[in-house]
């Protein structure tokens, strides 16, 4: 198996794109499996068509479903910071592409993102991980 770590500055941003450092790490691989992981309490990745407004439509969706408001347990940080903890179960903080010939196999419209409403910490870690078809 190999591994590497990504370190990526998200800003204010919700969603980061990651899908050209994923298939750069993959590009000298082979066929396998790419683990994506983010080892943060407040963060998930996610397959999404990027740049068609599916951006700020998931915004709009985790704001329905968690609202940035004073209503979490979880107290500390900025105002809605408890539902940043709570993002995960919704987001997952993992992925599993297939790779072939070195290309990880995303759909036409498909990107890897970071999706991370705490702003903050706008200093993450993504793991890539590489499983090889020893078949």
């Amino acid at each position: 198996m190999r591994s590497t770590v990504l370190a990526v500055v998200t800003g204010s941003r919700l969603v980061t794109d990651l899908t050209r450092e994923v298939a750069q790490f993959c590009r000298a691989q082979g066929d396998g499996i790419c683990h994506v992981f983010v080892p943060h309490a407040t963060a998930g990745v996610a397959l999404i068509e990027t740049g068609s407004g599916t951006e700020p439509d998931l915004e709009a969706a985790l704001a329905r479903v968690l609202p940035v408001e004073d209503i979490y347990r979880h107290r500390h940080g900025s105002l809605g910071h408890g539902r940043d903890h709570v993002l995960p179960a919704f987001v997952s903080p993992s992925l599993t592409l297939p790779v072939l010939g070195g290309a990880p196999q995303l759909g036409i419209w498909q990107s890897v993102v970071l999706v991370d409403p705490n702003a903050d910490n706008p200093r993450r870690e993504v793991r890539l991980s590489f499983l090889a078809d020893h078949g």
